[in-house]
């Protein structure tokens, strides 16, 4: 993943913020206190946690002026790559200062966990999320959740036209006409998918054709892609859904050129792709940790995301996601749970070998 850009909020969210700081004031008083930096938003109690933040920052601001309003409690914020912050808590060890990861993606999480650094979440949390979106083990909790898809210009092609499954975007017939972004963590739990279906050798020569096929289309991220199919530059995408939502929502009524499409029902491309946050085994704010991940999945901290640019589909408490989106239920992928998709590292190793990182 690549630090994402932040997008203009949409004015609801100074509406929902508003109606939590009455609405949630039941989250306030935390357990915990302790030193931290003020940077954060202003709160009562004196009490301040350290997120590192690899989720939108859009997404995180929000929630962090929400759950601020909501506690007291005050967020310190550094956002980088998720990548790069796992690898800084790996160094850091008991000595580092983060006291909650939030992610964009698993991997990231899963990796940390891996490693033994990761605190248990507290049951009440773990219970208001599904099981399956969350860490098997208990050490993390799903808070958003997104499905990739393919964007196609509507200028260039029409549905008819579009492949069923992930694995035809390897067909020499897309060459120049396809763009992905195998540097994003977005692209890993497709990679691992695939070679789960076709195993390893079978992914590679996949991604041997996708990288034949990008000739020229060779863009950075997944906001970069969205835009140059939506402008005619590339006939079509892989991104995750909310990529092209978030696109739209900026244009401000202006006419659209794109679409989004799903693969087939079960495709190994069609995946529901997970956020989530997890307290860090080393914090010195156990409690106060605690409740920020409790208040991500809580109604309160969903109804934020659901009110935000985020585009995401909250996981926690039954809370619907915007009314733009497509119903959650209405999806159909392949059943792939998040102990398969693992660490990312194995995706990552592939991709190497394929000279696509």
């Amino acid at each position: 993943m690549r630090l994402r850009r932040p997008l203009a909020q949409r004015t609801r969210i100074g509406a929902a913020v508003a109606f939590l700081t009455v609405a949630a004031v039941g989250l306030a008083g935390c357990g915990s206190s302790g030193s931290g930096s003020s940077a954060g938003a202003a709160g009562g109690s004196g009490d301040a946690i350290t997120l590192y933040n690899g989720q939108h920052e859009q997404t995180t601001d929000a929630l962090v002026k929400a759950f601020t309003a909501a506690t007291g409690i005050k967020v310190n914020v550094r956002s980088d790559d998720e990548t790069v912050l796992a690898q800084q808590m790996e160094q850091e060890g008991r000595a580092s200062r983060a006291d909650v990861f939030y992610t964009e993606n698993s991997p990231a999480l899963a990796e940390l966990s891996g490693k033994g650094l990761l605190a248990p979440v507290e049951a009440t949390t773990l219970a208001s999320v599904p099981a399956k979106y969350s860490s098997p083990t208990g050490d993390w909790v799903g808070v958003s959740a997104r499905v990739s898809a393919i964007v196609y210009n509507t200028d260039k092609m029409t549905p008819a036209q579009l492949p069923k499954s992930v694995m035809d975007l390897a067909d020499p017939k897309w060459q120049g006409k396809i763009s992905f972004a195998p540097g994003e963590t977005d692209f890993q739990p497709i990679v691992t998918s695939v070679a789960k279906a076709a195993g390893d050798q079978g992914a590679l020569t996949w991604l041997a054709g996708m990288k034949a096929n990008l000739k020229g289309h060779d863009y950075p991220d997944n906001e970069t892609i969205v835009s140059k199919v939506n402008s005619g530059a590339v006939e079509m995408g892989l991104i995750n859904t909310y990529y092209w939502y978030r696109l739209r929502a900026s244009l401000n009524g202006a006419a659209m050129h794109s679409a989004l499409a799903l693969f087939a029902p079960k495709d190994p491309g069609y995946l529901i792709n997970v956020s989530g946050a997890g307290v860090l085994k080393s914090s010195k704010h156990q409690a106060a940790a605690q409740k920020f991940v409790a208040f991500l999945t809580s109604a309160a901290g969903q109804k934020v995301m659901a009110a935000s640019d985020s585009f995401e589909y909250p996981l926690g408490s039954k809370t619907p996601g915007d009314s733009a989106l497509p119903p959650f239920t209405t999806f159909q992928p392949k059943a792939f749970d998040l102990a398969r998709i693992g660490d990312g590292k194995h995706a990552v190793t592939l991709l190497q070998e394929a000279g696509l990182l």
